[in-house]
């Protein structure tokens, strides 16, 4: 680090990549030395940063860390030249492709003692920021249950991964991070529809280590883009639309009852309706804020390569069981939250 801040590069100038550059290159006590590109930045995306052709030229630039923005098959071999120059990474989600790629990733920085870190942006959603403070704070009580729903159009940006390893993976991290739970079952169904070789929509079911039900819906297909997150526990229901940022509370207000007969069944009634104001900060952003004070040992408010991979691996388990046509247990795993 020089006494000007941070020297940050970018690998990948696509559709993540450029919302990248732009964050980098007005991002406060750091400073964008160089973009890694072989198509070259005929938009403009780089923010008049060099753009270079190979990962070891950047490296050579004498950086202190890099944003990994190329396409998810790339992640292991550029993030290990980065682990092997002892420089830090924040990588696109998925960490990796496959499980064990997200495995060699994982070892190649802990045991070099680097920051990195998973872009599950999700994370860093201002309505799913203020769900889990206030699950952590008890105001849901016992947790029953998780819902999602993430559906769109086709996105034309993605060639190399299904919607599982794509969309899902979103869902399958939030859910554990505002939770604070593991997945210890995934069932499944997928169909392909679009005419690719991979899965364009999933139907997943699934509980948490502390028996909290879980349930994804996520599609290429439907012309309706939602982004859905519903916690159902025993005082509420929590309502966060990640598009809007916007987080609703339906507070269960059960009332004793007169009736002898109904006096031993513990219902739910239609109680208050809350729509929280919350601060609206661009997820993107908090994401690269939090990532630049990880890598200066102010704070390790971030998603973890080891979180990373076990989002990996129930995406697999969930991939497994859809073709297997069976429920595949998980291990809970040593994973810091």
């Amino acid at each position: 680090m020089t006494a000007a801040g941070l020297r940050a590069g970018l690998i990948g100038l696509g559709s993540m990549g450029r919302h990248h550059a732009r964050v980098l290159a007005g991002l406060d006590g750091v400073t964008l030395v160089g973009v890694v590109d072989p198509m070259g930045d005929k938009n403009g995306w780089a923010q008049g940063a060099p753009v270079l052709s190979t990962v070891e030229e950047l490296i050579s630039l004498g950086i202190d860390y890099a944003v990994v923005a190329c396409p998810t098959a790339l992640h292991e071999e550029v993030g290990l030249k980065l682990a092997e120059s002892g420089v830090h990474a924040l990588i696109e989600k998925p960490v990796a492709d496959t499980v064990e790629g997200a495995r060699r990733l994982v070892e190649a920085f802990e045991t070099r003692g680097l920051v990195a870190g998973v872009g599950h942006i999700e994370r860093c959603n201002p309505a799913l920021r203020s769900l889990r403070s206030r699950l952590e704070a008890g105001e849901l009580g016992d947790v029953y249950q998780v819902v999602t729903r993430r559906q769109g159009p086709f996105p034309h940006r993605i060639a190399d991964v299904g919607v599982v390893k794509d969309l899902a993976t979103h869902d399958i991290d939030l859910t554990g991070w505002v939770t604070g739970r593991q997945y210890t079952s995934i069932a499944a169904h997928t169909v392909s529809k679009s005419g690719r070789p991979h899965e364009d929509m999933v139907s997943a079911v699934g509980q948490l280590s502390d028996g909290t039900m879980v349930n994804h819906l996520v599609n290429w297909l439907s012309p309706l883009k939602e982004r859905f997150t519903s916690v159902t526990g025993e005082k509420g229901c929590f309502i966060a639309d990640t598009l809007t940022a916007d987080l609703t509370f339906y507070s269960n207000a059960a009332v004793a009852t007169e009736w002898e007969a109904l006096r031993a069944f513990r219902g739910v009634s239609e109680g208050d309706m809350i729509r929280y104001a919350i601060p609206k900060r661009e997820p993107l952003l908090v994401e690269h804020e939090l990532f630049r004070d990880a890598v200066l040992d102010k704070s390790h408010d971030i998603c973890t390569l080891r979180q990373g991979l076990r989002t990996v691996e129930v995406a697999a388990a969930v991939i497994d069981s859809a073709d297997r046509g069976v429920t595949v247990r998980l291990t809970p795993e040593d994973v810091a939250s």
